[in-house]
């Protein structure tokens, strides 16, 4: 089998242009999820009477799913509604949905996992509410939590090859489209496995630096 390298050149700007719009959706979806993981581990922390278990169902729905579901409910579900949306915002919106659910529920854990002993010292040296999650429980939280949400980031990464269904030009949809009309079917697959080593190597990386140097922290050094 013959590979052949100067179409495998032509279509490295086509790439590029696939690799900057899967980081984009990637990082538009990580940065909205973790701030709906927030509201909703606070929420579930706090146990706010019926917001509580709506959260809770979201939590269960959003996880229990398949993205490529949420992803075709979306698409095909709102224009019914006669809600109209670009393909982007859509694809944007069924992956904050699943990284919403699956963050709630790291965050919720983390704020959990504070012993109540801790909480009664908080409140026995007069520390109100407020004042018991901000200095006692969320750095703790923060730090247990961390190495979740970061296994987190990397899974929305690789789900972005999911919304390629909806016609959104990102890696796997380039790769298909081009293996389709051209017919190269191993120098697309070569291509694509090398966009997505540069795309998660690096983040892997930057990923495991900030878990050491989160861990290093908790325990002072």
């Amino acid at each position: 089998m013959e590979i052949d390298i100067d179409f495998m050149k032509e279509q490295i700007p086509l790439f590029v242009d696939s690799a900057l719009l899967t980081l984009k959706i990637a990082c538009f979806a990580i940065i909205i999820s973790l701030f709906i993981a927030s509201i909703n581990g606070l929420i579930l922390f706090f146990r706010i009477r019926i917001i509580h278990k709506v959260v809770r169902a979201y939590v269960e729905v959003a996880r229990n799913t398949p993205l490529l579901i949420q992803l075709f409910f979306l698409y095909f579900g709102l224009p019914s509604l006669g809600i109209k949306l670009s393909n982007f915002s859509i694809a944007l919106l069924a992956m904050c949905f699943l990284g919403g659910g699956y963050m709630t529920e790291v965050i919720r854990s983390g704020l959990d996992s504070i012993s109540k002993s801790q909480v009664e010292s908080g409140y026995a040296i007069g520390l109100n509410k407020w004042q018991l999650f901000r200095f006692v429980v969320l750095p703790q939280a923060a730090t247990i939590s961390a190495p979740a949400l970061f296994a987190n980031f990397i899974f929305l990464l690789k789900e972005t090859s999911i919304v390629s269904a909806i016609a959104i030009p990102e890696l796997l949809y380039t790769t298909t489209n081009l293996i389709s009309i051209y017919y190269k079917t191993s120098e697309m697959l070569i291509m694509l496995t090398a966009s997505y080593i540069f795309l998660f190597v690096p983040l892997s990386f930057l990923l495991s630096w900030l878990e050491r140097r989160n861990r290093y922290g908790q325990f002072g050094h």
